[in-house]
């Protein structure tokens, strides 16, 4: 089995070796000193995750994550020092997976990278297209159009689209979302849920009326009869 590619970008080379030597059992490790060479190597090696430190030279990792999620939709997790929680909403917000706060410890890095890169090696069952109204999405190749436009979802956003889409109608708890979305080891609490809906509601456009808040529970796509722009 292929071992799966973590590229580490952080300033601070003390840090790279740590997170090295921490993920070496499991992942080939790539480096980056700060976000222009993480574009580079981005573009150079594929990556299957990005671990993203915030407070860089020449290019900072908001507008590092903004670059990245303008060209693919690989996992990135934020490492950084700043974890209070305007921080991790605004990550997540951006694109982000996940978000890791320094100081951590090394085996919880190392299952939060594991969680990841099984959530985003696709959690959705069925392999035929769903479609929904003006919605379609494709499982097998992982791509999302709403009235023949593609949508641009990180992973956990097609997930969680995907999930809702294949079961219209139902509604799924915030709980439930994150449990079979983020799965049962993710740390987080259920506004990383909420984020991603607002996300996916944005890019949704005129069809962001298919994602309905159930209250006091969480979100259902609607019939397709019932949706609202």
């Amino acid at each position: 089995m292929k071992r799966p590619t973590v590229l580490v970008v952080d300033d601070e080379p003390r840090m790279r070796e740590l997170i090295r030597l921490y993920l070496a059992a499991e992942c080939d490790v790539h480096e980056a000193e700060d976000g222009l060479a993480a574009l580079r190597a981005v573009q150079a090696i594929g990556p299957d995750l990005v671990l993203l430190d915030v407070m860089m030279p020449n290019l900072d990792g908001w507008e590092t994550l903004k670059r990245i999620r303008e060209e693919t939709s690989i996992p990135v997790i934020m490492l950084t020092a700043r974890g209070d929680v305007p921080d991790r909403v605004h990550g997540l917000r951006m694109g982000a997976d996940d978000y890791i706060a320094k100081p951590f410890d090394g085996r919880e890095l190392a299952a939060r990278v594991q969680a990841v890169l099984r959530r985003s090696s696709g959690q959705v069952e069925a392999s035929a297209p769903i479609r929904r109204g003006s919605l379609t999405i494709r499982p097998a190749d992982r791509t999302a159009a709403y009235a023949g436009r593609t949508l641009a979802l990180t992973p956990k956003e097609f997930d969680l689209l995907a999930l809702l889409a294949a079961h219209p109608g139902q509604a799924f708890s915030r709980e439930k979302l994150l449990d079979r979305i983020w799965g049962p080891d993710y740390a987080g609490d259920t506004r990383t849920v909420d984020t991603h809906i607002k996300n996916l509601r944005e890019k949704l456009g005129e069809g962001a009326g298919m994602i309905a808040t159930v209250w006091g529970v969480g979100y259902r796509l609607v019939e397709v009869a019932d949706a609202q722009p």
